[in-house]
């Protein structure tokens, strides 16, 4: 239920949320039922099609059995190694926790105060405006002319009350990611005291060799951390974990503000699973790689406008058909597909679809070659 309290009366006396609160919009997820539709193909929310390894499978069910009535490891520890392991990292430099966007927040509370400004790159993960605005702090948008983080223009937005920077590579929703020669710029350019914020939650699909995910930067000073997600190339999606690889006082700082159990034990033991299982994530990624080209050139053939993406969804542009994203996306849904609308928060006259499996790639593309010849 959503209480609409647009026309409330406002009582002076009652208890007021921080300044900015009540100007934010609630988070929406993307949709996930149709009318009349028993099992439509819902690929509005990222989400990996191809679901977990089995072994994480395996070790989540194991869990149940091992005893759920235990606490999990606080420390973290198997995970934390296993992601040292699979990443040649530091462990004791990694933090999980309840999704990276818990980790996000707890960052901003530990080191931002009300009335610092928090510059986001413009297509930011959605959450950290909504962290920052919680504190108090000023969110300071850094438009994204080429649909990507812009060294310059974050650089332009910097003022001395400036304590942080947040942006997402590859980015959400265009799927594009900042060249690690200008990231690097970026960080050499920042004054020592601004946190650099490197949300890489699309990370484990990009194979580009001008890519740089942030852990590099993180082992390079005492400003940057980079936050990576389960939720995706791992399909951990329902089990919200993540983690974030940041410099010694940063995580000294989070571990003194962090829930002593914020991951939990399922979480944990089907991340460790998950990660060791190389060969599983490689075969994630190239079907995902591979089907997004294929994607790519069937929508382009159709007149559509296909913007290159690096994640797990790519974006539709219909403007230059003269067709408009509202009408592909009701006819999707009349096809039992759901997309994801986005010319409220990115490029306009845009759709947002997730990549699927072959068969549902193939479902995509049939309905979008009936609608472009109808």
């Amino acid at each position: 239920m959503t209480l609409d309290l647009a026309n409330a009366p406002v009582l002076i006396d009652a208890p007021q949320p921080v300044p900015g609160v009540l100007k934010l919009a609630p988070y929406k997820q993307g949709k996930m039922a149709l009318d009349g539709v028993d099992q439509p193909l819902k690929l509005s929310s990222n989400e990996s099609m191809n679901g977990p390894s089995p072994r994480a499978i395996a070790a989540y069910r194991a869990l149940a059995d091992a005893g759920l009535q235990l606490y999990p490891d606080g420390s973290q520890r198997a995970l934390r190694q296993a992601i040292a392991d699979e990443f040649d990292l530091d462990a004791d430099r990694i933090l999980c926790g309840n999704g990276s966007d818990e980790l996000i927040q707890l960052l901003m509370r530990a080191y931002l105060a009300p009335g610092d400004d928090v510059v986001l790159s413009q297509y930011s993960f959605g959450m950290a405006i909504v962290h920052a605005t919680s504190i108090g702090a000023n969110p300071i948008i850094a438009e994204e002319p080429r649909l990507r983080p812009d060294a310059d223009i974050i650089l332009a937005r910097i003022t001395d009350r400036t304590r942080m920077v947040v942006l997402a590579s590859p980015n959400n929703p265009v799927g594009q990611y900042i060249p690690r020669t200008e990231l690097r710029r970026l960080r050499a350019e920042l004054p020592r005291d601004v946190i650099l914020l490197i949300d890489s939650a699309y990370a484990d699909y990009v194979t580009e060799a001008d890519y740089e995910p942030g852990s590099s930067l993180v082992e390079g000073g005492d400003n940057c951390v980079m936050t990576r997600t389960f939720s995706k190339l791992y399909g951990l999606a329902g089990l919200r974990i993540g983690w974030m690889y940041a410099p010694f006082t940063m995580i000294d700082a989070v571990q003194r503000i962090r829930t002593p159990f914020n991951a939990n034990a399922a979480a944990l033991a089907a991340a460790e699973a998950a990660v060791r299982d190389h060969a599983y994530a490689a075969q994630v990624r190239a079907s995902n790689n591979s089907e997004r080209a294929r994607i790519a050139a069937a929508v382009t053939a159709l007149g559509f406008e296909f913007i290159p993406s690096f994640a797990n969804f790519y974006l539709i542009r219909f403007a230059p058909s003269g067709r408009t994203a509202a009408a592909a996306g009701a006819w999707l849904e009349a096809n039992g597909i759901i997309p994801r609308p986005v010319n409220a928060g990115g490029p306009e006259q845009c759709l947002r679809i997730s990549v699927g499996l072959p068969e549902h790639n193939d479902q995509v593309i049939a309905a979008l070659t009936t609608f472009a010849r109808s």
